[in-house]
């Protein structure tokens, strides 16, 4: 069980997050939804440790997050994938490169340091790159990537840290409906075949009810609506995003992101093969 208890973070005058309490189980996949400025991405932060409380506490089990130091808060961030709008890949470095560098927590820091890597790591980071259906970018710079295939290397290179728990900090804000579906099925698909806990801001409500079990809506910085998507109603949204500037409410199709996959030409979506192809280190 994963628990915020009253968690708050003040930036001077302002609360950014206030109050937050939160439980959720293994294996969930939840989507934050709100404003700009409600506090999703500071709530993340503070889940993986960019950012400290000002007040609360935070629980993974039987570990109190919020006063871990030193090497048992670099374990946490191991355990606790980030994966960010921006990507955060290093543009001149292959697509392999990046991969792997999701195992410097759990290699001795003068490998890392000399940027040597095993066979076994390769073979872990040519498998999560076929998972995601770009393989063939392995050799490739990380800057010469679209927005959608470098956010595929960005799930392969959280995958290698063999997380408990992925946070994705609106990982599709950037994305056109075509990659946003294939990143958000990437995040489904880690969540149920892995039985990992995956958190997830969201801009988009048809993507938060198509994906997400468990919908959490802030406003504020303060949980306003914690439910199913069924339970998303009209007047739920509303509480959620209030009304526009003319007092009308929030029609949800401005926020859209949904396409008509049948519609979409022959070999326009990415392989999701539920088995890794064979793995060969050749050329690499």
């Amino acid at each position: 069980m994963f628990q915020l208890k009253n968690v708050t973070r003040r930036f001077g005058n302002r609360l950014a997050v206030d109050s937050v309490n939160i439980d959720i189980p293994q294996s969930q996949m939840v989507g934050i939804i709100g404003r700009s400025g409600a506090g999703k991405s500071t709530l993340l932060r503070m889940i993986n440790r960019l950012a400290d409380p000002s007040s609360g506490s935070i629980h993974f089990g039987d570990v109190e997050v919020s006063a871990l130091r030193g090497q048992a808060l670099r374990d946490w961030q191991r355990n606790c994938a980030m994966i960010f709008q921006q990507f955060n890949l290093v543009p001149r470095l292959d697509v392999l490169t990046n991969v792997m560098l999701g195992r410097l927590n759990h290699r001795p820091t003068a490998l890392s340091l000399l940027n040597i890597f095993s066979r076994d790591e390769r073979l872990m980071a040519i498998a999560a790159l076929e998972r995601l259906g770009i393989e063939q970018t392995a050799m490739q710079p990380a800057g010469t990537l679209s927005g959608g295939q470098q956010q595929r290397v960005a799930i392969a290179r959280a995958l290698m840290q063999n997380p408990k728990m992925v946070l994705a900090d609106e990982p599709i804000a950037s994305l056109d409906p075509l990659n946003a579906k294939i990143v958000m099925d990437a995040l489904r698909d880690i969540n149920e075949r892995e039985g990992i806990t995956v958190i997830t801001n969201l801009h988009t409500l048809d993507t938060a009810r198509q994906y997400c079990e468990r919908i959490i809506g802030m406003a504020a910085g303060k949980v306003v609506f914690d439910g199913t998507p069924a339970q998303l109603t009209a007047a739920a949204v509303h509480e959620i995003y209030g009304s526009d500037k003319d007092g009308a409410g929030i029609d949800e199709s401005m926020t859209s992101t949904s396409i008509n996959v049948a519609n979409l030409p022959t070999g326009e979506l990415a392989p999701q093969s539920a088995s890794l192809k064979p793995l060969t280190l050749a050329g690499i």
